[in-house]
């Protein structure tokens, strides 16, 4: 019957125009980019499982046939949010495009950067971690060819050699997907297997785990920036070691 109603609520732009009215795409101009940020502010709000070129034209005030001339349909739609989200890093005052105070300073701007954009958007970061931009081989959340490209250049400028800039690229990318999917899961983001509980839902089986039980309340705290530094720290100290020059 739900489905049966939103049928019936759904706009015939077709009939208007046929009544007199005026083509939706006289209404109300569109440009990719007014498509893209339209996207973004429908998962922000909904969750990424409620878009559909339908509801997202129905936002902007058109038929989704009028969305295909901006983009190719969902897919093109959500490479192109992922897009839009991590070209954020660009315009983010306090990431460098290349090392100012040494590597560590460059490597924990960007990794704070990359934070702000997952936090900016939580319901779209998961997009950064499953869709192929570019090519498909790079890691997520750094998938940026721009990015990446920055990225083993700062490090080769500071003295790193092509094994071990890649294998801080390596550690780098896993150590913040791992920790921002995380995170993002507590802000309602749909990360499948992380997907959290809410709050006022109660595990079950928890008699059987006296201790997590009692110490139900320490696990649920939220100590997400505090964790997020100590791991950036261990992973500078890290990287610290590839760039040590190796003992024969």
């Amino acid at each position: 019957m739900a489905e049966q109603d939103e049928h019936q609520d759904y706009p015939d732009a077709d009939a208007a125009v046929v009544q007199g009215g005026e083509a939706p795409s006289a209404r109300t101009p569109l440009s990719v980019e007014r498509v893209v940020t339209a996207a973004v502010e429908f998962i922000d709000e909904q969750g990424l499982a409620g878009l559909t070129m339908r509801r997202l034209g129905e936002t902007l005030g058109v038929e989704a046939m009028s969305l295909y001339r901006y983009v190719a349909g969902r897919e093109k739609l959500l490479d192109a949010v992922v897009e839009s989200i991590t070209a954020q890093l660009d315009d983010d005052p306090e990431v460098l495009q290349e090392p100012r105070d040494g590597w560590q300073d460059f490597l924990v701007r960007l990794a704070h950067g990359v934070r702000r954009v997952a936090l900016s958007h939580p319901k779209v970061f998961p997009l950064v971690a499953s869709r192929p931009l570019e090519a498909p081989w790079l890691r997520p959340p750094l998938r940026s060819l721009t990015w990446v490209e920055l990225f083993l250049d700062a490090l080769r400028a500071e003295g790193f050699d092509d094994d071990s800039a890649v294998g801080a690229y390596r550690a780098f990318t896993s150590f913040l997907l791992g920790h921002l999917l995380l995170e993002v899961s507590t802000h309602g983001a749909d990360v499948g297997p992380l997907d959290v509980l809410e709050e006022d839902e109660e595990p079950g089986g928890l008699a059987a785990y006296p201790t997590v039980a009692r110490l139900r309340s320490a696990l649920s705290e939220d100590h997400s920036a505090l964790e997020f530094e100590d791991a950036l720290d261990q992973l500078v100290d890290r990287v610290a070691q590839m760039a040590s020059p190796k003992v024969p």
